[in-house]
């Protein structure tokens, strides 16, 4: 029985420190309560939480708060800059929030969004391909064996669509970033899972005008026979398909009330053929390109597999939806202490983050409720309540002199850390 209270303590401890602490790392999160560091080390590492069950359950009240068939299910990546070789997964590779390459951890998130409210349900940590041929490297990171193969985003990504259709979770269509769009492989397999998507592409991306007919020439009898495919037109890119629209072609659409005001964006659209140079049938899709008003370049395209006779403006708005999945990642950073954490290892970074989920998905309830009272409430003002209306700790004379004894002995380490490194480099 101690052992439950005491895991339920750390448990409460640890959602109250990613609201109430300036940064939601664990020492600090142990100056604002009760429980101590090491202890939510442990619940995180080896304590009895069931996790998965855990994470099945934020997903199940998230859909049930936001799911729907008018829900976008919304795939995004996020970077988390790290210091070292020893956390999991860190390598130097593109980190998105500082917009470089970087030493960084990245996690593939999905969030689901209905409307402007939205909160991330699953996430799984990337693991580059230096780390899988290193044995040693993964158990030290508490690497699983079943997770020491290389997985890319995409596939990461198509695992969590798999989950999130196990789990039952509602939405109408797959929202999709050009990092994920520019592959063909992974817009077929949503497209065979019976989702529809509305996809980013690359300006780059190849199109045709009309039916391609690929196949494979008729052989002269001279020469090797041929035995690949061939389109039967030319193909062309999306920029070039948009630059050679009519001036009129262009139409307005109004999105949603933003934070400026009305969002505002002028649109092209058409039905186009996408083939991969493999498959023996090319697919029908719509072809989507926006451009901000008052701008001269072009700041998306994308690609539907929905129903021909859908409504351009209907996949205008989904795609103006996956704004809300860097919104979401945005607030869980300054706001639920997504990227505070101090962990290294591959299980403590899930159930960090499945913390987090949890802790911004209590704060889109209460963003819903309170609106018709608050219609502009943010995660700040919640947060900022929290802060005044959950127990924090009071620190004696003596205690508040422990902390920053303790705060100078890390700081104290580190720059001897840092100067070893040095002086190995020197060397």
């Amino acid at each position: 029985m101690s052992s439950t209270r005491d895991s339920t303590a750390t448990f409460e401890g640890y959602m109250r420190g990613l609201f109430q602490s300036e940064r939601a790392n664990m020492l600090r999160m142990s100056e604002v309560n009760e429980v101590d560091h090491q202890s939510m080390q442990h619940m995180l590492t080896e304590g009895s939480v069931d996790w998965e069950g855990f994470g099945r359950q934020i997903a199940l009240e998230t859909n049930d708060l936001l799911g729907g068939r008018d829900a976008v299910l919304i795939f995004d990546e996020s970077g988390f800059a790290k210091k070292g070789e020893a956390s999991a997964g860190v390598a130097r590779q593109w980190n998105g929030r500082l917009g470089k390459v970087d030493n960084c951890q990245v996690g593939v998130f999905a969030a689901l969004c209905r409307g402007d409210l939205a909160t991330l349900i699953d996430t799984r940590l990337y693991l580059p391909k230096d780390w899988c041929g290193d044995d040693e490297r993964c158990k030290k990171a508490a690497i699983p064996k079943e997770a020491r193969q290389f997985f890319s985003k995409s596939q990461l990504a198509l695992a969590m669509l798999e989950t999130a259709r196990q789990r039952g979770i509602r939405f109408g269509y797959v929202g999709i970033d050009g990092g994920y769009g520019k592959e063909p492989a992974f817009l077929r397999s949503v497209d065979e899972q019976g989702c529809r998507f509305v996809a980013d592409v690359h300006c780059d991306h190849t199109i045709y005008r009309q039916d391609p007919e690929p196949r494979v020439p008729d052989w002269s009898g001279r020469g090797r026979k041929p035995n690949h495919r061939q389109p039967q037109c030319t193909a062309q890119r999306v920029d070039q398909w948009a630059a050679a629209q009519a001036p009129e072609a262009w139409q307005r659409l109004t999105l949603r009330e933003g934070e400026k005001g009305l969002l505002v964006a002028d649109y092209l659209h058409g039905l186009v053929w996408v083939w991969d140079g493999q498959e023996e049938t090319a697919r029908c899709w719509h072809l989507l390109v926006r451009r901000e008003v008052g701008a001269d370049t072009i700041s998306h395209f994308c690609l539907s597999n929905a129903p021909l006779d859908t409504p351009w403006q209907e996949l205008a708005r989904v795609q103006a939806q996956r704004f809300f999945i860097e919104h979401s990642f945005r607030e869980a950073k300054s706001e639920c202490g997504m990227a505070d954490y101090q962990v290294r290892r591959w299980d403590a970074w899930h159930h960090h983050m499945a913390l987090v989920m949890l802790g911004t998905l209590f704060l889109v309830k209460q963003k819903k409720a309170g609106r018709p009272q608050w219609p502009m409430l943010s995660f700040n003002d919640l947060v900022t309540a929290l802060a005044h209306l959950l127990p924090r700790r009071q620190l004696t004379a003596e205690e508040l002199a422990d902390v920053i004894t303790k705060r100078h002995d890390l700081r104290q380490k580190a720059k001897e850390s840092h100067a070893r490194c040095s002086q190995v480099a020197l060397e």
